[in-house]
């Protein structure tokens, strides 16, 4: 290895090292979706990137999507999906496909990943252990004078949450792999948006931190240039102008709901950079935006 190159190394781990100190024995919920799980060579980063995490005394919790996964077979059982104000109606049947590919072909794809990469990666539903208790999500049309109840079938809130099994999990050394399913009162299964299970996970675990992979680079003002170390007034005002809108505000409450309940931050990361899960965990530059309390 020539000088030059040895200098380049010892420099990234010599950055490395102060936030290796700090996440040592830190819990970190991942929320894992879009180009990230479909692309390979970012898929194959990613399970690194988890096992790294772990190896170095993280506790990475992943939360995972699975969005045209789920399309794709409904697609090919000729079912089409219909969606309302952005969220699938998922009726029994779709419910049932909806578990096949999240619980199953999904879910067991991301844990095969991470032990290939040497993990021991355990893949859970949210109905494994009680871990998501779940109740029916209410949506109302947006007719101002006649708002008109919507019913999406099997799609889900947030109840509760018993973290027990992931803990044991995390305990035992294991990372954790979690499938956006919930469980109602009935014993019914209920389909949960990712990015709050994500976010409520992280504020039951007392995370250290909350990652977000999205399809863009962040949150970007009007000029569209990145915005980051934000706190939660100023998250508050940018949406309050309009420079955080449409599809981006989910995220962001999301993300701010969680350090407004405790986590101590949150990252909106570009999971289309290869190794987005390090960079922006172990770098001083990162490769998104982070909110704060």
């Amino acid at each position: 290895m020539d000088n030059s190159k040895a200098n380049s190394v010892v420099k990234v781990l010599s950055e490395a090292l102060p936030y290796i100190q700090k996440l040592n024995g830190k819990t970190i919920v991942i929320k894992y979706g879009g180009n990230a799980m479909t692309d390979e060579n970012l898929k194959v980063g990613f399970a690194r990137d988890i096992v790294l995490l772990k190896q170095v005394g993280v506790n990475p919790v992943v939360v995972h999507g699975g969005g045209p996964q789920i399309a794709s077979l409904l697609e090919r059982v000729g079912k089409e999906s219909k969606f309302i104000q952005g969220m699938r109606v998922t009726d029994t049947e779709t419910m049932d496909i909806v578990e096949m590919v999240l619980g199953g072909l999904v879910n067991k794809s991301i844990v095969t990943m991470i032990n290939q990469q040497g993990g021991r990666a355990v893949g859970l539903t949210g109905k494994d252990g009680s871990l998501i208790r779940a109740t029916k999500m209410e949506m109302t049309s947006d007719v101002d004078d006649a708002p008109e109840l919507i019913d999406l079938g099997h799609v889900g809130e947030v109840h509760t949450i018993d973290p027990s099994v992931v803990s044991m999990l995390d305990d035992d050394n294991f990372i954790p792999v979690i499938a956006p399913i919930g469980v109602g009162e009935n014993g019914e299964s209920y389909n949960i948006n990712a990015d709050l299970v994500a976010g409520k996970l992280a504020t039951v675990l007392g995370a250290e931190k909350l990652l977000l992979l999205t399809n863009t680079v962040g949150i970007l003002d009007k000029q569209d240039n990145l915005l980051t170390g934000l706190s939660a007034k100023e998250v508050d005002d940018y949406i309050t102008d309009g420079t955080i809108h449409g599809g981006m505000l989910p995220k962001v409450n999301c993300a701010l709901d969680a350090v407004k309940s405790g986590v101590k931050t949150s990252h909106i990361i570009d999971g289309r950079v290869e190794h987005a899960v390090l960079l922006e965990l172990l770098t001083d530059e990162g490769v998104g935006t982070l909110l704060k309390g």
